[in-house]
């Protein structure tokens, strides 16, 4: 079989230089998310250092990132705890439903925008970046923290609700019926509830298949039954972030310990495929001119999720400094953002480059925000 020199190459340099980014954001004390962020800046159309062969391969990297990290965060709960959870924050859904959409839709409403696109950006403010907060929560060790419930009830929440808002979207930019949109909406609502109730009343029988004394076998049970549940997820339009989230939360006790073990490595790799690809499909030039409107919604999404996290992390009990770690943990935007656009891109086209440049900003400043807290204890 032949493989691409040019794709050998680049991926090489790619790693290489990815590596050589993370060792400098480990010395500063960061995360390397938004160096990585960055890199996809300069490797991207328009870049200083474009790495065409290797974009498709970035590409569907970033997929299984997204997946992975998901997998790996809901291997830290069980189902019943996190059930217990989402029931308590639904009030704090609400406010981060409020609080994420207004920005949106007071910008669409001055841009002048029609009423499709105002959706649009509404749901680009309003949804956090599930794959980033992921990450940040594990780097920073922030997982047993009091607070880290009530930021993970809100992640899940978000993506559910996107499992109903993506659908309606979809049909309106396309110009579809009412109840077109209506009907994608009950399929949601019907699969992303089986899938609960599966996890929650047969997840034991999962376990018990899953887990497995040898480690190879263990990787390979784990990862192929979730990029399985993950595909079948978003073939019915709910998040495949969602889906990984549920396997993770059926293996518990030392299966769940030996499982985020041999996965790491490989949620470290495509996590960095996840951040670089974020960067590689935006072209620089594009972004200058929106700029001021970016930053100014940029500053609007910090507030609104500073919020949420404090109203949330104190229905669990969190102290002051516990509040606020919530809401930087909230704070950074990406796949689901840059997914809507890409609904209503070919109709709306000035939308792209302000979304993209407001999910640019924020998942860049997020995790900075984030970690002048991350040395905090748990409150």
């Amino acid at each position: 079989m032949h493989t691409s020199l040019a794709l050998l190459l680049e991926l090489g340099v790619i790693l290489l230089a990815l590596s050589a980014l993370g060792a400098l954001a480990r010395r500063m004390g960061l995360s390397p998310i938004p160096l990585y962020l960055l890199a996809g800046l300069v490797l991207g159309e328009g870049g200083i250092a474009p790495v065409p062969a290797a974009g498709e391969f970035v590409e569907t990297g970033a997929s299984i990132g997204v997946v992975l990290l998901l997998l790996t965060l809901g291997l830290e709960f069980s189902t019943a705890e996190f059930t217990h959870s989402l029931r308590r924050h639904l009030p704090s859904a609400l406010v981060d439903l409020v609080l994420g959409v207004a920005p949106g839709v007071v910008a669409g409403l001055l841009l002048g925008l029609d009423a499709v696109a105002v959706l649009a950006l509404a749901g680009a403010t309003w949804v956090s970046s599930s794959g980033i907060v992921a990450r940040l929560l594990d780097d920073l060790r922030r997982l047993g923290n009091r607070e880290t419930p009530s930021v993970l009830a809100v992640l899940v929440m978000e993506d559910f609700a996107m499992a109903l808002y993506l659908p309606v979207l979809a049909v309106l930019a396309a110009g579809g019926a009412w109840w077109e949109a209506s009907l994608g909406v009950l399929v949601a609502i019907g699969a992303v509830g089986a899938a609960f109730l599966a996890s929650h009343r047969y997840g034991h029988h999962v376990n018990r298949w899953l887990a497995h004394p040898d480690a190879e076998q263990l990787m390979l049970r784990v990862l192929g039954t979730t990029l399985v549940v993950a595909a079948l997820a978003e073939f019915v339009d709910v998040s495949a972030a969602v889906g990984a989230f549920l396997v993770g939360l059926t293996l518990t006790g030392e299966s769940a310990e030996r499982a985020r073990a041999v996965l790491a490595p490989l949620r470290d790799l495509f996590a960095a495929a996840f951040f670089l690809a974020i960067g590689l499909a935006v072209s620089p030039a594009d972004l200058v001119p929106v700029l001021p409107v970016a930053l100014a919604l940029a500053a609007s999404g910090v507030a609104a999720k500073l919020a949420t996290g404090w109203y949330a992390a104190g229905r669990d009990g969190a102290g002051r400094r516990g509040r606020l770690r919530a809401g930087t943990a909230l704070i950074a935007r990406g796949e689901f953002s840059i997914v809507i656009i890409g609904l209503v891109g070919a109709g709306h086209a000035a939308l792209g480059p302000l979304v993209t440049a407001y999910v640019l900003i924020l998942a860049t400043a997020g995790p900075v925000i984030t970690r002048w807290f991350g040395a905090a204890r748990a409150a």
